[in-house]
């Protein structure tokens, strides 16, 4: 199950942690969070961009081997998600 997204070439059998998040601007350091926070928290904080994340190392290590997608409206980072789950449920 191999996705195709902004140069990257993703094998979704080999990824053990996958999840979308807003980076935000948090008093000049930035951040990953979720976007249930970052939408909580949307008077206060400036959204850079929205990412799904794909890891691929084993649950137990901290996470070296990562991919990072850039979205910049939610609406482009849904439709990451729907395509991504859509390969994931053809392949089952």
């Amino acid at each position: 199950m191999i996705y195709m997204a902004q140069g990257h070439e993703i094998d979704l059998e080999r990824t053990t942690r996958l999840y979308p998040a807003a980076r935000v601007c948090v008093g000049g350091e930035y951040a990953q969070v979720s976007l249930e926070w970052a939408e909580l928290k949307q008077e206060v904080i400036e959204i850079e961009a929205y990412v799904l994340v794909f890891d691929t190392d084993p649950l137990d290590d901290v996470p070296h081997n990562r991919i990072v997608l850039e979205f910049t409206c939610k609406e482009s980072l849904m439709k990451a998600m729907h395509d991504v789950a859509q390969i994931m449920a053809s392949s089952s």
